[in-house]
C-alpha cells in the first residue's frame, strides 16, 4: 500500500557531518513530476563512511513504467576513484540506477545505448548540475516466452546505471537537488514521457511511503 505525503528519514541520513546534512536535504527538497513517486529508502552503508538514498517509480495510467534509485554517497576524507573537483579528490559520489519498458521494435537499434546516455547527459545540464567523472552503462534486456508461454508477448527494457561527482559552489557546498531532479527527467525521458513545455510549470509530485 502506497500512502503519499510523507517521507520516511534515510537510514543515515540524519547523522554525519554538516557537508553530508545539507547534502542530503537535497534529496529530500527535489521536485518531481506528478507522475513519479519517490521515497526515501535505506542506503547502502558499506560503500562509503555515509549515504542516502531514493527510490521512485514513473506511474501512468496506474501502471509502472520505469523505475530507478539515485543515491548519494559521501567521503569527507575524498576518493580518488571519485575525480578530482578543485584540484582535490571528490568527496560526494551520485549513483543511479534507472530501468524502463520500451516497444520491442527498438531492442535492435543500434543507437539505443548512446541515446540512452545522451538522455542523462542532457537532464544534467537542463538542470544545471555540474559535475565531474561521469561513468556508467546502458544495458538492453529482451523477454521472449517459448513453450506453455509462447502465447505471452516479448519484453523490452532498457537499463541505465551511471555515476557522477557533484561540483560544489564556490564556497564549497554541495547542492544536489538539480541533480536528483535531473535523476527524475531521466526516469520520465526512459518512460517515454513527453518534456514538459519551456515555460510551463508542472505541479510536483508527493512523497510516499511502501509498505506502511
Amino acid at each position: 500500500m502506497v500512502v503519499r505525503g510523507e517521507s520516511r528519514p534515510t537510514a543515515g541520513a540524519e547523522s554525519g557531518p554538516a557537508a553530508f546534512r545539507s547534502a542530503a536535504e537535497g534529496l529530500r527538497a527535489a521536485s518531481f513530476r506528478p507522475e513519479v513517486l519517490s521515497e526515501e529508502m535505506p542506503a547502502p552503508q558499506r560503500i562509503a563512511p555515509f549515504a542516502a538514498a531514493l527510490s521512485a517509480d514513473v506511474t501512468i495510467d496506474d501502471v509502472d513504467v520505469a523505475t530507478g534509485r539515485l543515491i548519494l554517497l559521501h567521503d569527507p576524507d575524498g576518493n580518488d576513484a571519485w575525480g578530482s573537483v578543485n584540484g582535490l579528490p571528490g568527496t560526494f559520489r551520485l549513483v543511479a540506477y534507472v530501468r524502463a519498458d520500451i516497444d520491442v521494435e527498438h531492442i535492435s537499434d543500434p543507437l539505443l545505448g548512446e541515446v540512452g546516455w545522451s538522455w542523462l547527459v542532457d537532464a544534467l545540464a537542463g538542470h544545471g548540475a555540474e559535475h565531474v567523472a561521469a561513468a556508467g552503462t546502458v544495458t538492453r534486456v529482451a523477454t521472449e516466452a517459448y513453450g506453455g508461454m509462447s502465447e505471452e508477448d516479448g519484453t523490452a527494457q532498457i537499463e541505465i546505471r551511471a555515476s557522477w561527482t557533484p561540483v560544489g559552489d564556490a564556497a564549497g557546498a554541495t547542492d544536489v537537488k538539480p541533480h536528483t531532479e535531473a535523476w527524475g527527467e531521466l526516469l520520465c525521458t526512459a518512460a517515454g514521457l513527453p518534456p514538459v513545455p519551456e515555460g510551463v510549470t508542472v505541479m510536483p509530485s508527493r512523497r510516499g511511503q511502501r509498505g506502511a
